[in-house]
């Protein structure tokens, strides 16, 4: 969620610091500010709101020095405002932060009982107190961090600065992922490979409860027993050139129009054209012992599990459980012999799916990913990587690492169902054709983006918006009404089409747009009759269908999206375009922060 970035450089690093919250204001955008060593000096700039604020701020009052930290954030503890923006420093420290201390009160009580004073509300202010007052008392920084460290209970990322230390920052991570660059007489830090790609490609990964001391020459990296440790240093391959939105106006619109190339990317690593089969990464378990499968994620992710049950137990024939993360753990699941623990995640670093993942894993589970982040703790951690290839998506409403995780969801169902003896091999053949021609399908729906962007006017004065689908349309009908949420802040919701009669039907008149996904097939006429029976009540229907559904359906719709026919296997793929081009035309033309919308960030690593 927050984002971080530290260099210990040979000439100024303001500037560049800047540039790299720019890399990582989709992390968290409360606040931001910076802190630069110079002369025996903490430069502390600060700004409540966008990043922008913090640049004017620096354009009138520079920040110079050749080490610093920098932090864009989204509040956790203490409101969005210059105080508790970070950096939080004392008369020694100064540091940076992402995650959560959960033990802070305690901690807070404990320094204010020592005559202590706090400017802020946040957690994070304590971490700062606690490794001064080792730096007061005469330890050197390494080990006043090394003392700090085990006392801190939670979920963090750290940068911390020294006064009397212009050459030398100290990083740590517990939960919440760090990254080491190594330059040319330079070292960075930062929250992910793409806030040092400007700077550097060659990174390493922190471990779980390393930190690492890092100066003009390089870093010195520590297990959470303080052993020294050796971590791979690997060419991350994240270009600059991928942050840039291009010729778009929002990164959100550039990765809607992505889909066809990583979904097509993912899909090459999964397909055997030659064998005429999907495959899957080498596993180190027997598919066919697989008796029962949960699926764990958040928010759009989980509705990516939503429709993979519907594919897994069609093709393999066994149950699936499909849980939203958060609640996972804390309704003590059954976990039995057998059972894959699936979780899926963009970042690979979703603080309640990860704890899931660990539980899953202390219970004797299977586990296996669909990940978008190969570096990430998830990855590392699942006994079955699967990862998409949507490269790195910084709008905050998820679109193209949902369809490439749809891609790999279908590979899995098809791999179960082959393993399980369920699915002949002409029936696999049939299945890689229709995977092959997704990136095509989805193209041929970005083809009416024109006519969505005309028709948004008509949702944009809703207060109200409900979205119908029918079996794996339904999860499709949650993640548009998420997605309009997000972005547009318009109230939707997603509902079961044979559950209108039973309590939303209620919420129908004039006034309250309906957004209707049903593909024609077998369960399109019982759709269209709930249609019907909405409209009947003066609902205003959008329905997106092919052009025989919206012939089959009648002129009486407000407005139609045609998509091209599809299979069935394939239609999730297709059809999340319509759903995200309304929701993204919706929210420009009521003039909200598409990419950056309020309150949200992109990777939740805190609970």
């Amino acid at each position: 969620m927050c984002g971080i970035i530290g260099i210990v450089g040979k000439d100024s690093v303001a500037d560049r610091l800047v540039d790299g919250l720019k890399r990582m204001e989709y992390r968290g955008y409360d606040s931001a500010g910076i802190c630069t060593v110079i002369d025996g000096r903490l430069v502390r700039r600060r700004a409540e709101g966008k990043l922008a604020n913090l640049a004017r701020v620096l354009a009138a009052d520079p920040a110079p020095g050749n080490t610093g930290i920098a932090h864009t954030r989204w509040a956790t503890h203490g409101v969005p405002n210059t105080t508790n923006a970070h950096p939080h420093a004392t008369g020694e420290v100064a540091l940076v932060h992402n995650g959560i201390i959960e033990n802070f009160k305690s901690l807070r009580e404990e320094l204010e009982a020592r005559g202590r004073t706090f400017e802020s509300q946040t957690d994070t202010e304590v971490v700062a107190h606690l490794v001064s007052e080792q730096v007061e008392a005469g330890k050197s920084p390494q080990d006043a961090v090394r003392a700090v460290l085990p006392r801190l209970r939670g979920a963090f990322a750290l940068a911390i600065a020294f006064r009397q230390h212009p050459d030398m920052l100290i990083g740590a991570r517990l939960g919440s992922p760090l990254v080491v660059g190594y330059g040319e007489g330079e070292t960075y830090l930062g929250s992910d490979a793409l806030a040092l790609a400007p700077l550097t490609q060659r990174i390493a990964y922190l471990e779980e409860g390393d930190w690492v001391v890092i100066t003009r020459g390089g870093a010195e990296i520590f297990d959470c027993d303080n052993n020294p440790v050796t971590r791979e240093i690997t060419l991350s391959g994240v270009s600059a050139a991928l942050m840039e939105k291009g010729n778009y106006r929002h990164f959100m619109l550039k990765e809607i129009y992505e889909q066809p190339t990583v979904v097509a990317q993912t899909l090459r690593s999964y397909l055997r054209p030659l064998e005429e089969q999907v495959g899957l990464p080498q596993m180190d378990f027997d598919l066919a012992s697989i008796e029962r499968v949960v699926i764990v994620a958040c928010g759009t992710a989980s509705y990516v599990g939503m429709i993979g049950k519907y594919w897994i137990e069609q093709l393999a024939r066994i149950p699936v459980e499909v849980d939203v993360a958060s609640e996972y753990r804390y309704r003590d699941p059954v976990l039995l012999p057998n059972m894959l623990g699936v979780v899926v995640s963009q970042s690979g670093e979703t603080a309640d799916t990860l704890a899931a993942l660990r539980h899953m894993k202390s219970g004797g589970l299977t586990t296996a990913g669909i990940i978008n982040v190969p570096t990430s703790s998830m990855a590392r951690e699942v006994d079955l990587l699967m990862p998409t290839h949507a490269g790195p998506e910084i709008g905050v409403a998820s679109t193209k690492a949902f369809t490439c995780q749809l891609a790999v969801m279908a590979a899995l169902a098809v791999n179960l169902a082959r393993a399980k003896g369920k699915l002949p091999a002409a029936e696999e053949r049939e299945i890689v054709e229709h995977l092959t021609e997704v990136p095509a399908a989805i193209n041929a729906a970005l083809a009416h983006d024109a006519e969505i962007e005309a028709m948004a006017h008509t949702i944009a004065g809703a207060r109200d918006v409900l979205y119908l689908g029918r079996g794996q349309d339904y999860p499709l009908a949650l993640e548009g009404a998420l997605k309009l949420k997000e972005i547009s802040y318009i109230h939707a919701e997603g509902y079961a089409s044979g559950e209108m009669k039973h309590g939303p039907i209620a919420l129908i008149d004039e006034n309250v747009p309906l957004i209707v996904i049903a593909p024609s097939g077998p369960l399109f006429e019982k759709t269209v009759s709930n249609m019907h029976e909405a409209m009947a009540r003066g609902a205003k229907v959008v329905l997106i269908s092919d052009a025989e559904g919206i012939a089959e359906a009648g002129g009486d719709a407000m407005a139609t999206i045609e998509m091209p026919k599809v299979h069935p296997l394939i239609a999730a793929l297709v059809y999340a375009v319509p759903v995200q081009l309304l929701a993204y035309h919706v929210a420009v033309a009521k003039g909200t922060d598409v990419d950056q919308p309020r309150n949200l960030a992109k990777s939740v690593t805190v609970e």
